[in-house]
């Protein structure tokens, strides 16, 4: 027995020691999705929503932020990410995007059982940068849909596109773009969901 902790005793300080000299995985850049999009107080509707995640590839679904180096190659960004997953990210800039243009007022997410008159989702295609030459540009697709929550029959739905100009390939500036491609995209969205809102709640 006392030969065999002998033999064992080297080989484990060998592991440890060899532990100790791996290199350890850089730390990740956590990123926000931040919004410049101005507070407005626009008549509030009498219905309510609730803002689901979309629905995505799984490459897409995960903190990575995405980039397309050259043709149909998608890839992610070295050590940096976002702060949620990227159909969690966005939901969530919606909800910021509705609270701020403050016409939809009685608002709700998929986190929660609550009932609510219609209910944003779809598909996200792509939340993505790409690469055009030696320029880049942010890129969002959704296939929105709005749904009646009483019988959850689609009463409108549409392709959302946003395309961004990067002024630098670096991380911090590609980010800063996103942002600038989702205020755009958050503006489209809200109003197209509160004007078909409106129209549905008439009939």
């Amino acid at each position: 027995m006392k030969r065999a902790y002998q033999m064992i005793a080297p080989v484990a300080l060998a592991l440890v020691s060899a532990c100790s000299i791996l290199p350890k995985p850089d730390p990740s850049d956590v990123y926000r999705l931040v919004s410049a999009q101005p507070i407005t107080q626009g008549a509030p509707v009498s219905w309510s929503l609730r803002v689901s995640k979309p629905q995505t590839s799984e490459f897409l679904d995960s903190p990575r932020i995405a980039v397309v180096p050259h043709g149909n190659l998608i890839s992610s960004y070295a050590s940096s990410r976002w702060s949620d997953p990227t159909p969690v990210l966005l939901r969530n800039r919606f909800i910021d995007g509705f609270q701020r243009d403050g016409r939809v007022t009685l608002l709700s997410t998929d986190e929660t059982n609550l009932q609510a008159d219609y209910e944003l989702g779809g598909q996200l295609q792509a939340f993505q940068s790409e690469y055009r030459g030696t320029a880049v540009e942010v890129v969002i697709r959704l296939d929105a849909r709005l749904v009646r929550g009483s019988d959850q029959r689609i009463i409108a739905s549409r392709r959302f596109e946003v395309r961004q100009p990067v002024s630098d390939t670096k991380v911090p500036a590609v980010v800063e773009g996103f942002g600038q491609a989702g205020d755009q995209l958050n503006k489209q969205v809200v109003d197209w969901v509160v004007a078909q809102g409106n129209t549905a709640s008439k009939h």
